[in-house]
């Protein structure tokens, strides 16, 4: 400190853009929400330089960790015209956890990192609130997190989040194509509207500016344009997590119904040498696709390499596992069918 000058200075953070005090004040906000999150394996609070979590605290013998990261795109240009960021968080934390489902992993912490170009105190207690119930809703800890003020750099208004999550599995319990065989049914969990996937084709149809989001999402539709789009993703990953307990080895392979649509994430579930086999006729697909289908126009094949089309999951099983996955989904609530079946083929998702 003896070392810096002795100088009238006028210039402040604060004035570059940056307020320390508003980041403070985010911190006192969210502290009860990211509390409640917490679980087994825990240690600390919420303001230390890093989050602790005791693996010992679970009781598994030949643990192996699971990653993710991700975050959800442009959905947020829609929750900034509509200013409303309630479900973004859930958004967040459902394209981390279910990921990690898909190798069979449960979901242990979520990290959070959010930019903006000025802190808002009520609209980032409000975002993390929605991260939040997203954690509780996967069993998972909001472990951490770190908001950034880029002052001269992004918009006032600007906003952008990402997260990283970590799960585990028994070793012996992991879950991959290779587990897949010919005959084994495919079980769909149904998505009720986009997740957090496709937005930029969506918003470049049916977005026009903010008022076009309080129109009615399509003719006869229960809600508006915006609040059909902020439909917060499903969190599928503690109805996975439930299936591999009560079903064992007759769940074989799981694939997240993300970017890259059916036909991009159905194919990642599939050893070479085998097709999957979808009914599109044995799912509900939501008005909203058929919105984007006719206002575009947007090819089929182009909708299904795009969008989920009312599947956010499918999981591989082996056949006599099939209907007791139905039954368990649907107890969780989670509307869910059988969708089509594994046969030989060459690693090609065939679509009827």
């Amino acid at each position: 400190m003896s070392r810096l000058l002795e100088v009238a200075g006028t210039r402040t953070y604060a004035g570059a853009g940056v307020s320390i005090e508003a980041g403070d004040d985010v911190v006192a906000r969210i502290k009860s929400s990211v509390e409640s999150t917490f679980r087994p394996g825990v240690l600390g609070g919420i303001g230390g330089f890093g989050g602790l979590f005791a693996l010992d605290a679970l009781k598994y013998d030949q643990p192996i960790l699971v990653a993710s990261a991700d975050g959800v795109g442009t959905k947020l240009e829609v929750a900034r015209l509509a200013g409303r960021y309630d479900t973004v968080g859930i958004d967040l934390v459902a394209m981390l956890v279910d990921d990690l489902a898909c190798v069979g992993a449960e979901p242990l912490f979520v990290l959070d990192y959010v930019a903006v170009g000025s802190v808002n105190p009520e609209q980032l207690e409000v975002l993390v609130a929605g991260i939040a119930d997203g954690c509780r809703q996967a069993g998972a800890a909001l472990l951490g997190g770190e908001t950034a003020e880029h002052g001269g750099v992004m918009k006032p208004d600007d906003l952008d989040i990402a997260g990283f999550a970590l799960g585990v599995v028994e070793s012996r319990d992991v879950l991959s194509a290779q587990r897949v065989r010919a005959g084994d049914v495919l079980v769909g969990f149904h998505s009720p509207g986009l997740r957090s996937n496709g937005y930029s084709l969506a918003r470049e149809i049916l977005v026009r500016d903010a008022q076009s989001l309080a129109q009615p999402a399509y003719p006869g539709a229960p809600r508006s344009l915006g609040e059909e789009l902020l439909l917060p993703s499903v969190i599928y990953a503690p109805c996975v997590t439930a299936l591999c307990r009560e079903l064992g080895a007759g769940v074989h392979a799981v694939a997240h119904i993300t970017g890259g649509g059916i036909v991009g994430n159905v194919v990642r579930l599939l050893p070479d040498d085998l097709d999957a086999v979808i009914d599109m006729e044995s799912f509900d697909t939501p008005e909203i696709f058929f919105e984007i289908q006719r206002r575009g126009p947007v090819a089929a094949d182009e909708m299904v390499r795009v969008f989920n089309c009312g599947l956010g999951m499918v999981i591989a099983l082996d056949p006599s596992a099939a209907e007791a996955a139905v039954t368990l989904a649907r107890t969780s609530g989670i509307e869910a069918s059988i969708v089509g079946d594994v046969r030989a083929g060459t690693r090609q998702v065939v679509l009827t």
